[in-house]
């Protein structure tokens, strides 16, 4: 890694992407994600705007208790205000209130929002932007200047934008950040702009892109091949309307493909990649993106048989980059268009060896098809799949027995649900009753107490997931439903499914199938 060129991230997840529709972090959200970025190695993390509103504020005081290793926490804010001196700015001065070293101030670069919105003459614009500059370097701040819609600027008036960066490069800005803030140029576009742009500087210049166009991610690596020294974005692309560049996706592309630094600190800081773009996933309470490269659980999942096929002999044909480096798991699926090698490779995810030519193989592969057909998903229920595989074995996947369930609702009593369920194990015979908000949490709660009695290990198995889909028969008859349930036993998941017209008998299904696996698997061998 000597003597690579490294490339600074500006991380604004904390302020760009707070501003993502539906999404609100709190103050401790954000210093969370902030230790995260810094775990990571970001070089500069933009907190937010101080003078904007308190959380942001807070966030400022108490991001000082910590430590940071690898990352410098930023303010971020714009030029004055037209007709007031930097003095009499007070949102400006709650810049330097804030005790941060580098401040990231954004001016305007396109005439249009200079007359049509800030309603200023571009003299006026000029002054704002190299005045605000210069007042916060002489107040002993470092300046990084985000040119606001330069792109769209410089195509309809590639001398005044240029101009906007000049002022800011004679008030001592330390980079000029060129901004693509409505997200609509195009890689070819941006390419040319900075080739012409760079020769009118001497300051270093970064790129600041947003995803409008679905070009961001390619932006920011055009300008970056050009010689931008910085780039900003924000972990899983969120952002104002279709969002900033993804970080995620960014990073590895650097680090891996391009020959760059730009990650702080241990060089294996990259495997935590994926577990961060989880964990801002969850604070933002979104669900995550499956497809989303390098980090996303379909980016390195195989489910065509050839495909699988091949992975099994050579992990390069079907995959740009080894999964591990940045944290991130290779899977294999099984469906109806998968082969043996699917299976088998199911098979010692378990613990369990098949050989290619075993009857047993084209055995489950056939039910699977079958299955699939009728319109079960088995490529995300691994449990349902694995005990398919176990029967057509031979192994013993009863544990249990339940002769008989029964699951009904009052809707005078407010809506709660009753059920009473008949389980069999081995010679014993249970009779249990349970209540909940539902017929489902009611079944549930029943089934649990009759397999206590005899597997009390079950106690700290818990139901993270309960889903049900309409699958149309396209007969005209009735429809059927398919359930899915996720489990958890303190780390390990598994997911079951079941397929019926009735959606309680597809929830019993699915949930005597999820802990018969959990107690089946406790059996099979250590791997």
């Amino acid at each position: 890694m000597v003597g690579k060129r490294f490339v600074d991230i500006l991380d604004t997840t904390l302020r760009d992407g707070a501003q993502t529709r539906g999404v609100s972090f709190s103050m401790q959200d954000k210093v969370s994600i902030a230790l995260r970025l810094d775990e990571i190695g970001v070089s500069y993390i933009e907190g937010g705007w101080p003078g904007s509103n308190p959380k942001d504020q807070e966030f400022f005081r108490a991001i000082k208790n910590y430590s940071l290793k690898n990352s410098e926490i930023v303010a971020f804010g714009s030029t004055r205000k037209k007709g007031i001196s930097t003095r009499e700015d007070e949102i400006l001065n709650t810049l330097v209130k804030s005790e941060v070293k580098t401040a990231v101030i954004f001016g305007k670069s396109w005439t249009l929002h200079v007359e049509k919105v800030f309603r200023s003459t571009l003299e006026e614009n000029l002054n704002m932007i190299e005045e605000t500059v210069r007042y916060l370097k002489n107040n002993g701040m470092r300046v990084l200047y985000d040119a606001e819609h330069f792109f769209d600027g410089y195509k309809e008036d590639p001398e005044y934008a240029l101009s906007t960066l000049k002022a800011a490069e004679n008030g001592g800005a330390s980079t000029l950040i060129l901004c693509d803030t409505n997200g609509g140029s195009l890689p070819l576009e941006v390419g040319s702009i900075i080739r012409t742009t760079k020769k009118a500087l001497k300051t270093p210049f970064g790129i600041h892109t947003h995803n409008d166009g679905g070009c961001a991610v390619a932006n920011t690596l055009v300008a970056i091949a050009e010689g931008a020294t910085q780039f900003h974005g924000t972990v899983n692309g969120l952002g104002e309307r279709c969002g900033n560049v993804d970080i995620c996706q960014v990073i590895p592309a650097l680090e891996h493909k391009m020959g760059l630094r730009c990650l702080k600190g241990a060089g294996e800081n990259l495997r935590g990649l994926t577990a961060l773009s989880k964990y801002v996933y969850e604070l933002a309470n979104q669900r995550p993106s499956d497809s989303q490269p390098y980090v996303g659980r379909n980016a390195f999942s195989h489910k065509g048989g050839v495909h699988i096929d091949a992975m099994l002999k050579t992990p390069r044909t079907y995959e740009h980059l080894e999964p591990s480096i940045v944290g991130n798991t290779r899977e294999f699926m099984v469906s109806e268009l998968s082969g043996r090698s699917g299976i088998i490779s199911k098979a010692s995810e378990i613990g369990l060896t098949l050989e290619k030519q075993s009857p047993a193989v084209d055995d489950i592969l056939a039910e699977v098809k079958r299955l699939e057909a009728k319109g079960h998903h088995l490529e995300n229920a691994t449990a349902s799949l694995h005990l398919i595989i176990m029967k057509h074995l031979g192994l013993d996947i009863q544990p249990f027995v339940v002769t008989n369930w029964i699951s009904t609702t009052n809707l005078k009593s407010g809506a709660m649900s009753a059920a009473e369920v008949d389980v069999k194990v081995g010679s014993k015979k249970y009779h249990e009753i349970g209540e909940g908000v539902g017929p489902v949490h009611a079944l549930d709660l029943a089934l649990r107490r009759a397999l206590l009695k005899s597997f009390p290990d079950l106690k700290d198995t818990k139901l993270l997931n309960y889903k049900v889909t309409v699958v149309d028969s396209g007969t005209g008859t009735a429809s059927e439903v398919r359930v899915f349930i996720e489990f958890s036993h303190n780390k390990t998941l598994w997911a079951t499914t079941a397929l019926s017209e009735n959606i309680l008998e597809a929830s019993c299904k699915a949930l005597i199938e999820g802990y018969t696996y959990r107690l089946v698997a406790n059996r099979l061998p250590k791997h």
